[in-house]
């Protein structure tokens, strides 16, 4: 896909993991339209290999550690950020946590801790990622989060991120309306099930993966650089008309049943 004005772009992707991540088929769908200009964040020192690997097959990728539990972090990154490129025209925001007992138990039973640490990282951290954002896409710019059809559907096993996933997306809406005036656009990507490391701390994600397979009409599920290909469209100007949606790429599976 060949996509019109990506080279001179300038951005963020918060959440690169490794080769199988969603935030690297973003990566790499970006790269092959041109955008080089481009900081990764990673989350820990442990998982710089896993990233770094994967990014040295595209190139120089300019990588940061990122800890997304820390709101004086995220200030932190938006200044490195500015200081790299001065104006930036996207930000990709692919990161969610749930612990283990809030991801695998009953909402009812959640946590008060296990609620607003998920909340924290998977929900809040877009509201703030925008907040700066804002600050420094002086010629509009593109802000795009990932989503899941949990926060439409009761999905087995899915717990508190579900709900979670569902402020996600209200959140976009709001921030979408609220940031329009500046040119800036907001928009969630709901993929379908992709096994990423993340979805691996999913019980039983081998059987959402087949139940997705079976259940949507193109008999598939997607992959992350259908995902990237998305977001960059998106990135485009060719999106230029559109915010606030909740975009799915999921072989058609949200519209089953």
């Amino acid at each position: 896909m060949n996509i019109k004005n990506l080279s001179g772009k300038k951005g963020l992707i918060i959440g690169l993991a490794n080769e199988s991540s969603i935030a690297y088929g973003c990566l790499n769908a970006l790269y092959e339209n041109g955008c080089t200009n481009i900081i990764g964040t990673y989350q820990s020192p442990k998982s710089l290999q896993y990233v770094k690997t994967a990014c040295d097959k595209l190139g120089n990728i300019n990588l940061v550690e990122f800890n997304y539990t820390d709101e004086n972090s995220m200030e932190k990154l938006f200044e490195y950020v500015r200081n790299q490129f001065g104006n930036i025209d996207f930000v990709i925001h692919s990161m969610a946590f749930a612990d283990k007992d809030s991801l695998h138990g009953k909402v009812v039973d959640c946590s008060a801790e296990g609620f607003i640490s998920s909340m924290h990282v998977s929900c809040y951290s877009l509201i703030s990622c925008c907040r700066n954002a804002q600050k420094i896409m002086n010629n509009g710019g593109s802000i795009i989060t990932m989503s899941y059809i949990g926060a439409e559907r009761v999905i087995k096993n899915y717990g508190i991120m579900g709900p979670i996933k569902a402020c996600l997306e209200s959140s976009v809406a709001y921030l979408a309306a609220e940031l329009a005036e500046y040119n800036i656009r907001v928009y969630a990507i709901s993929a379908g099930p992709i096994a990423t490391r993340a979805a691996g701390g999913i019980a039983d994600f081998d059987e959402l993966i087949k139940q997705a397979e079976l259940n949507s009409p193109m008999k598939r599920i997607v992959t992350n650089d259908e995902v990237g290909n998305l977001s960059a469209f998106l990135i485009s100007n060719l999106s230029s008309g559109m915010t606030g949606q909740v975009i799915y790429v999921d072989a058609g599976y949200f519209l089953m049943g």
